[in-house]
């Protein structure tokens, strides 16, 4: 009898659904499928955590999250015709779209004593913040239909000691723009329905004011669909191509420069900044805009080959989707969210990449639908992530070991799908004897495993699934409580699986679908016996 042999396998590369089964041969590492899992920016597959909810009360009802923005130690939400601001930690929400506010400001009881501002028909919106002098900056929104809405506060403590400001802003008419970004201490908006092509820009230092010095406004030759301030420059998306405007504070020099001709931008909510870089979803991937010091030297290079059938699916359907993203700095990803007016929750996707030292690694997301998204830090330099969703929900992401639809609770299904392995020799059949799969913990945790011979020939006997021993949480000791922990385990502990069957190639699928805390998986140690040529 044959002797047996050892096979390892490192969890590294992400998920990759573009490579045939021969080129994944050569890269085992990486995932057919990784589902509700992140690559760790350090190695290995960790399952994500979930979501809770933010308070137990929705800022209007069950209308859609159309927008969500960090500011002045809270959350700003938008939904259905309101503006509405709760402070972190605290179960209220304040309408802050109110009328005829005093030009030296209202305090609380003026301030909710003001008639409302409705915003008529208001879509999904784009947030940027004017630092300016005041506590906490001027938050402006725009969403394409309503004139851009304009709000600050000063003053700390409670909402009752705080002071109130709030007006629309009127750019030209009712020009009602799409985006907005802040520029060299302007703002700047763009993509309103009666000037697509139009890209406005307030006076200095005055985001309120589109008619005085130094204001102005500048044509394109393509409809814009986003704007974003990045290094010296403000870089615009537009369909078909990309700029960028330069000199906006010299009325002799200030230009629109073209980035290039050949690839748009889909989504005004896909642009991020992240590494340094710029990326944005485009009709052939996810991009990235990387500026050099030559004027007009900017490489544009795709990001997400490894997953581009997927993009290729959101890109042809764009239009029947909601899209946002945001950035968790902490662990430097890039989220994207995509989902439908009529689809639920639990069916609902996106994508998650990593930016690792060899660039973006990709995995998939199962279960979150987020509408809006937003990132910001805590005065305390915790990392604060929240979305929402089309019931009306806004929730703390990134925390928790469950998804929530409608205020249920649900577990996460999180699945990694290696490729095939052949152990190098895809002529010779293997009976496998155990596998060990090396886990990292953070609670007891309990998942099960798939092994499936010749690409599931139905021919071949397939074992039932495994569900592996559970694995707790290492403890030190003088910290555990008796039977619930182990004292002195590895912080790396392998789990030994033994194994029925035979094939001349077999892949492993690791999953689990509960309420427990996440995991890391890894890489995986194959022992088997090869036995004679097929």
């Amino acid at each position: 009898m044959a002797a047996s042999q050892p096979y390892g396998v490192s969890c590294k590369g992400g998920l990759n659904t573009n490579l045939n089964q021969l080129e994944m041969l050569g890269q085992p590492g990486l995932a057919t499928k990784l589902v509700n899992f992140e690559v760790d920016a350090d190695g290995g597959y960790r399952r994500i955590n979930g979501y809770t909810a933010f308070g137990d009360t929705r800022p209007n009802g069950s209308n859609e999250i159309l927008g969500l923005a960090v500011y002045a130690d809270g959350l700003i939400a938008c939904s259905g015709d309101g503006i509405f601001f709760s402070p972190d930690g605290e179960d209220t929400w304040l309408q802050i779209n109110r009328a005829s506010v005093a030009s030296g400001g209202d305090n609380y009881t003026a301030f909710t004593g003001r008639s409302m501002d409705a915003r008529t028909s208001q879509a999904q919106t784009s947030f940027t913040i004017f630092e300016g002098n005041t506590d906490y900056g001027q938050i402006i929104i725009t969403d394409g239909v309503n004139k851009p809405f304009l709000f600050s506060m000063t003053g700390t403590g409670g909402l009752t000691t705080r002071t109130f400001f709030a007006e629309e802003v009127t750019v030209s008419g009712t020009t009602a723009p799409t985006v907005c970004a802040i520029h060299d201490q302007h703002l700047v908006v763009a993509n309103a329905p009666t000037a697509k092509n139009t890209v406005y820009y307030s006076t200095l230092l005055d985001p309120s004011s589109f008619s005085g010095t130094g204001s102005g406004s500048i044509l394109l030759p393509d409809q814009v669909v986003g704007i974003k301030s990045f290094r010296s420059d403000l870089i615009i998306f537009c369909r078909n191509s990309i700029h960028k405007l330069v000199n906006i504070n010299d009325a002799n020099s200030i230009a629109i420069v073209p980035v290039t001709q050949n690839v748009g931008c889909l989504s005004s909510h896909s642009i991020q900044e992240i590494g340094g870089d710029l990326v944005f979803l485009s009709p052939d991937g996810i991009r990235s805009v990387a500026g050099t010091s030559r004027i007009g030297d900017v490489e544009l290079g795709s990001v997400s080959r490894q997953i581009q059938s997927i993009i290729s699916a959101l890109a042809n359907s764009i239009n029947a989707f909601t899209v946002t993203s945001g950035v968790l700095r902490s662990k430097s990803q890039y989220r994207l969210f995509y989902s439908t007016a009529s689809g639920s929750t639990v069916s609902t996707k996106g994508i998650i990449g990593t930016l690792t030292a060899n660039g973006f690694e990709w995995a998939e997301t199962l279960g979150i639908q987020a509408t809006g998204f937003a990132s910001g830090f805590a005065a305390t330099g915790i990392e604060k992530l929240y979305h929402g969703d089309n019931e009306g929900y806004v929730y703390n992401h990134n925390v928790g070991n469950t998804f929530i639809a409608s205020g249920t609770a649900f577990n996460i299904n999180a699945i990694y799908q290696t490729p095939n392995y052949d152990f190098g020799d895809i002529g010779t059949r293997k009976t496998l004897q155990y596998a060990k799969i090396s886990i990292t913990p953070e609670g007891e945790v309990q998942p099960s495993l798939r092994v499936r011979y010749d690409y599931e020939d139905t021919d071949i006997p397939q074992p039932e699934d495994y569900v592996l021993d559970s694995v707790p949480l290492p403890a030190l000791f003088g910290t555990a409580v008796f039977a619930t922990a182990i004292f002195g385990a590895s912080n790396d502990p392998m789990l030994r699986q033994a194994i029925q069957g035979s094939g001349s190639v077999c892949n492993f699928r690791i999953s689990s679908a509960d309420q427990n805390a996440p995991y890391a998986i890894n890489g995986l140690y194959i022992n088997y016996v090869p036995s004679g040529r097929r």
